[in-house]
């Protein structure tokens, strides 16, 4: 499966472009922020291991890889949380469990404060949501200008394993991504400086975060500079009523990439656990 294999729908006027496969119980996943980010970059490597057990949507949330790119849209929070809400509705799926890497996971919890009745249970990587300082790392990622050398940098960023920053390979790739007519321009409109206010615009308070009930997996990199594992999912395991806690050692920003089996594996357990409890 690759990039072309995806598909098109039309979700309230906004040409969305997904990658679908398996059967069974229907997880959507929902990408991060990163500059040429896709689902494909993202959701690639853990796709053929959880498609073996689930029916997987992982969409490019608007404004964000292939999907359109409005004219005129004021990006938000609560636009990207709508889009996946109408997503899920167009697909015609009654309820689904999420997957959120990083701002994906942002959007995951809004949409469960917006929509309880369309989630069964939520999975966190490396989470936003809750109000924290930003981090360097952060603000780096969001003030990305398009060079080879800065999506290096970047890479090692985001990994604990410095060497993959040495695979001109996967740089080339990430850069020539961020590169690609629109990607760019709207990324930067996105995330304008001073970056703070939108790592608060996307944080739920506490009061919220505690009416969101579903059972929760929260799982981060222990090394991860980009959203620092004490400011966010430390918080939000004490925050959230349901949720538990699967830390990662020697592991960055890209839990999915470093851990892929690892990380696959607490789905499936998390998954199955709670399919047994409801059974």
């Amino acid at each position: 499966m690759s990039v072309e294999a995806g598909k098109y729908i039309d979700v309230k006027g906004v040409n969305t472009h997904y990658h679908e496969d398996g059967q069974g119980e229907v997880i959507l996943l929902i990408h991060g922020s990163g500059p040429g980010v896709s689902a494909w970059a993202n959701w690639r490597l853990v796709f053929p291991i959880l498609s073996q057990r689930f029916h997987l949507y992982a969409p490019d949330v608007v404004g964000f890889g292939y999907t359109d790119r409005p004219e005129g849209i004021i990006y938000s929070i609560d636009v990207w949380a709508d889009h996946m809400i109408d997503f899920i509705e167009t697909i015609g799926e009654k309820k689904v469990s999420v997957i959120g890497n990083s701002f994906g996971g942002a959007i995951a919890m809004h949409m469960a404060k917006k929509r309880p009745d369309l989630i069964n249970r939520l999975i966190l990587m490396g989470s936003m949501g809750i109000d924290h300082p930003i981090s360097d790392g952060l603000d780096r990622v969001w003030g990305y200008t398009p060079s080879f050398e800065n999506m290096k940098d970047l890479i090692k960023l985001f990994a604990y394993d410095q060497s993959m920053a040495e695979n001109d390979d996967l740089v080339e790739m990430r850069y020539k991504s961020s590169m690609q007519e629109g990607f760019q321009e709207s990324f930067s409109s996105m995330f304008p400086e001073p970056r703070q206010q939108h790592v608060s615009a996307m944080a739920l308070s506490i009061d919220q975060l505690g009416k969101i009930d579903f059972p929760v997996l929260l799982i981060h990199g222990r090394e991860d500079r980009v959203i620092p594992i004490q400011d966010t999912s430390y918080k939000l395991a004490l925050a959230l009523p349901n949720a538990q806690l699967h830390v990662f050692p020697e592991c960055g920003h890209w839990v999915q990439i470093e851990k892929t089996k690892e990380f696959a594996g607490q789905v499936i357990e998390f998954v199955k656990k709670e399919e047994m409890a409801l059974s």
